[in-house]
């Protein structure tokens, strides 16, 4: 079990669990009073840390080793889950997965970052930072989606779009934007949800939709705190105070009405209790889908872009 750093207080409190429970192994001892004791006292000491963290504290539990994927709520939400590869250019990006997939009877189109379990698929997948043709792939997707009236789920997890030279090449830029513009246009509902990390442009490349949201302990701007604090202080030992400035948490981004809503996340962040967290994203994408399908395709798209068209706040001078 990984534990974050302010998460120490309950690392003794578990190795104490652990401790008891092999004792209860090894003899005839009955110390079933004893192992309920610490799990409550487990849960009080995780709700009282979680109840105040600060901004970069959530961001640390949105990069959680043990947080769980796309894949695996691809896995929990979906049946017949046909991924899709490639997008018909250059080549199959792999930090991006798409493909059909059906939702309790209503087929949709399902497209996310993944970022790799272990280190190996962490590299295999290039920890979630696509290339051009990942932006690409999931268009194709998309446009899958609009031709047969599929509505589309987009699960966003990423730390950026990958800043290589070969993705300059390729047009990175250039992939993003064309995926806003047609996203912006598609004729079938979008539902966008950050999972994870909602870094830059990686993450508006698929987070244009009809309805975002975001869970509890993630985080969504245009820069990582490590990344601001390397540009301004030339040094990552300001994180948490760029974190601050940034102001990219969930609760920042519905104060400023950037998200439509936020879903709560078992209290210690989504890897605590995967399974629920799934039950509790399936739901709510039920929910939402339930009002948005019986839009009319043009209604839908005027909504969607005057939405965007009221987003932030400008002045101008006569």
């Amino acid at each position: 079990m990984v534990f974050l750093d302010f998460e120490q207080p309950l690392e003794s409190l578990f190795e104490q669990l652990e401790t008891i429970k092999s004792l209860d192994k090894e003899g005839d001892i009955d110390v079933s009073d004893k192992v309920k004791e610490l799990e409550n006292k487990i849960r009080r000491k995780r709700k009282e840390i979680y109840t105040d963290l600060s901004r970069w504290q959530k961001v640390q539990v949105s990069r959680h080793p043990a947080r769980p994927y796309t894949l695996f709520y691809i896995e929990t939400m979906f049946k017949k889950f046909t991924e899709l590869h490639g997008d018909r250019k250059f080549g199959d990006d792999k930090a991006i997965v798409g493909g059909l997939a059906n939702l309790d009877g209503q087929t949709v189109v399902v497209i996310g970052h993944q970022k790799g379990v272990n280190t190996k698929m962490r590299q295999y997948r290039n920890f979630g930072m696509a290339n051009p043709e990942g932006y690409r792939k999931a268009l194709r997707l998309m446009k899958i989606a609009e031709k047969f009236g599929f509505p589309v789920i987009s699960l966003i997890d990423t730390p950026g779009a990958f800043p290589g030279i070969e993705a300059e090449e390729r047009g990175q830029a250039e992939a993003i934007a064309v995926n806003l513009f047609e996203m912006a246009q598609l004729k079938v509902p979008i539902l966008c949800y950050v999972i994870g990390e909602g870094a830059s442009g990686g993450a508006l490349g698929i987070g244009l939709g009809d309805k975002v949201f975001m869970l509890e302990y993630t985080w969504y701007s245009v820069i990582s705190p490590e990344s601001c604090s390397s540009i301004l202080w030339r040094s990552w030992d300001h994180k948490e105070k760029a974190a601050e400035a940034l102001k990219p948490t969930s609760d920042d981004m519905m104060g400023f009405g950037l998200i439509d809503g936020i879903i709560k996340e078992p209290i210690g962040g989504a890897h605590t209790d995967p399974d629920k967290m799934s039950k509790a994203l399936k739901k709510h994408i039920k929910g939402q889908l339930d009002e948005l399908l019986p839009i009319e395709a043009e209604k839908l798209v005027s909504t969607r872009i005057s939405k965007y068209e009221k987003m932030g706040n400008f002045a101008s001078k006569k």
